[in-house]
């Protein structure tokens, strides 16, 4: 693997390079489903992982630039000092709810609103302590609160922030930009509308293997996607619209961030530890574009775009990656597999970019959201570390959290495929992910086993693929626009449990649910839609997340479970279809010996 810059094609040399033959394809293909299997958790033996932490050399949370300028960003900062009540420049928060229904006025580009979009997204939101202990918590979840994700801001000048256009890099920690590279005005108005800007995402494998080794590519890919879904939510508090720019490829990518200019990273020819520096580098996953909503097209050419972008290797770059880890061990398979999900550029597209129109997601019942608003839920949101067992929820908000689930918000019929709805929409592909729900404690729906297909293309082929004593029906009350289905009734809660590797938070809450697939029918398409599968279940995940606190309770993204006796409880057999991320959702139980502190220093910052 090679992350140094190189020289910019012709364009028939490109389109060779950029279009990889059959047996490339085949071989990554292989390589994916070899790195898929080997991963798998079994009752018999899981992943290879470490045997133990090393903590002396437990990777930075935090990549910081050393040389490069720091911009300072703003700090919410209210009369009451609560942030949740309003936005930076005093207009009221929109309600959490409303957002799924319209979007609010778009904000123009400031330093105050890129300052809030940050804060709403990617910012810190607290930090822990307990003993001798303290850890920050992130808006954006992440596996085992390892952070593996980095974001970049590429922006045209802002008033009081930058007097010219920029590259630059997020630190949560300080709530500041660091200006990595200056881009010229005339990029942004050569190909995106004005007000807009892109956010780049990247991930430090290292960060995640240094814990759980081999499987730890999964997991960066389930960050990205909660990553992907904490931008396009706070972006829709602030009028804003988000889309990933999927005709990109990966070195496009990597030159947009400036991380072709990390140091040169070789894959071993076998497993080795010892100190590596390079195995810190960042893997460029996707650029989002963000824009004011409203506009449903603008004049976009991926080949352009991409010249122009090889552009940006000859800008003076500032500042160095800081070091993670004195020592570090390479999980060889997670790099091959990097490897071969690279996306090339998209040389089949069109001259414009369109956007799907914004279409309300389907509101159950309002009062299961208690007039919350943004803030208060993106910005509180915590990740449970266990359930109590006792919670019950409403029918009603159990059906409410699911139609939030669905890509389109109005189910999944006929013209309804695209992923249109709020944060779904920030997706390039149709629907590819269903749910399997272990329900435990719901008020008015049986205890067992249901079922929601979130694209109804894959309906027969579910349903075909599973048990055939399924039920397939209808369960009492639920809204003809959500496409859930009763498969068995009975007491999951143990079974629930074994499959996420014998965790009681799996059996303790409201309902459990395991994100199953469409697996390798995509991929014999499309090998780099390998990550791209994990994105959605994170971006699920995020909503879950929201909807849990949303509802006054609780949710746990569960990336340990035993994936083949998932398929054998559902009756999947091969790969057309696989589980990718479990969840739990219910009533958390508080440690109270672990205290609280604002995430930044200072009156009215944090709560």
């Amino acid at each position: 693997m090679s992350l140094s810059s190189s020289s910019s094609p012709s364009p028939s040399t490109a389109n060779k390079q950029r279009q990889p033959s059959s047996e490339n394809d085949n071989q990554n293909l292989s390589q994916i489903l070899h790195y898929h299997d080997q991963t798998k958790h079994a009752f018999t033996k899981y992943a290879r992982g470490p045997h133990g932490l090393d903590w002396a050399n437990q990777p930075n949370p935090f990549r910081r630039f050393l040389s490069s300028p720091l911009l300072p960003l703003l700090h919410l900062s209210t009369p009451d000092q609560t942030p949740s009540s309003s936005a930076i420049d005093g207009a009221q928060a929109p309600l959490y709810h409303s957002v799924f229904l319209s979007l609010p006025p778009p904000k123009p580009l400031s330093k105050p609103a890129i300052s809030q979009f940050l804060y709403d997204s990617l910012a810190l939101s607290a930090w822990k302590t307990t003993g001798f202990s303290t850890w920050s918590l992130r808006v954006n979840p992440s596996s085992g609160n390892l952070h593996p994700t980095e974001a970049y801001i590429v922006a045209l000048p802002i008033e009081s922030l930058s007097n010219s256009g920029f590259v630059a890099h997020y630190a949560p920690k300080e709530h500041g930009l660091e200006i990595r590279a200056e881009v010229p005005a005339g990029f942004f108005a050569k190909f995106f509308p004005e007000n807009a800007f892109l956010v780049g995402l990247s991930s430090i494998f290292w960060r995640e293997a240094w814990k759980y080794g081999e499987r730890a590519f999964r997991y960066c890919n389930h960050d990205v996607g909660h990553a992907i879904g904490a931008v396009a939510m706070s972006a829709a508090s602030l009028g804003w619209d988000v889309k990933v720019l999927d005709g990109l490829g990966y070195e496009d990518m990597k030159k947009l961030m400036g991380l072709d200019k990390f140091p040169e990273f070789r894959i071993p020819s076998r497993p080795v530890r010892g100190k590596i520096p390079e195995i810190e580098f960042e893997h460029p996953d996707c650029v989002l574009a963000v824009f004011p909503s409203g506009i449903t097209e603008f004049g976009l050419n991926y080949e352009e775009l991409s010249k122009v972008i090889s552009e940006f290797s000859s800008f003076e770059w500032k500042g160095n990656p800081n070091l993670l880890s004195k020592e570090h061990v390479c999980w060889d398979i997670i790099y091959r597999t990097a490897e071969a999900v690279k996306k090339p550029i998209d040389i089949d597209n069109k001259d414009r970019f369109f956007v799907d129109p914004f279409v309300s997601s389907g509101l159950f019942s309002v009062n299961a959201y208690k007039g919350y608003t943004v803030r208060e839920i993106v910005r509180k949101r915590r990740s449970a570390v266990d359930m109590d067992g006792v919670t019950a929820m409403q029918r009603n908000t159990f059906y409410q959290i699911l139609l939030h689930c669905l890509p389109s918000g109005c189910g999944t019929g006929e013209g309804q495929k695209q992923p249109l709805a709020l944060p779904f929409r920030a997706l390039s592909w149709d629907a590819e992910v269903h749910a399997a729900l272990f329900v435990h404690r719901v008020v008015g729906l049986p205890q067992g086993l249901y079922f929601l297909v979130r694209n109804e293309e894959h309906f027969g082929e579910l349903k075909k693929s599973m048990r055939p004593g399924f039920k397939w029906t209808k369960p009492e009350g639920c809204p003809d626009e959500l496409p859930l289905y009763e498969l068995d009734r009975g007491d999951y809660r143990l079974l629930s449990q074994r499959l996420s590797c014998h965790q009681e938070i799996a059996s303790d809450g409201c309902f459990s649910l395991g994100m199953v697939a469409h697996f390798e029918p995509v991929l014999r398409e499309k090998a780099w839609m390998y990550p791209r599968l994990f994105w959605e279940t994170g971006v699920l995940g995020q909503v879950l997340y929201l909807e849990a606190h949303a509802a006054g309770i609780s949710a746990t993204g569960i990336g340990c479970y035993f994936d083949d006796p998932v398929h054998e409880v559902l009756g999947l057999k091969g790969s057309n279809f696989q589980s990718l991320y479990h969840f739990t959702v219910g009533g958390p139980v508080l440690d109270k010996r672990i205290m609280s502190l604002p995430a930044y220093p200072g009156p009215g910052i944090d709560a």
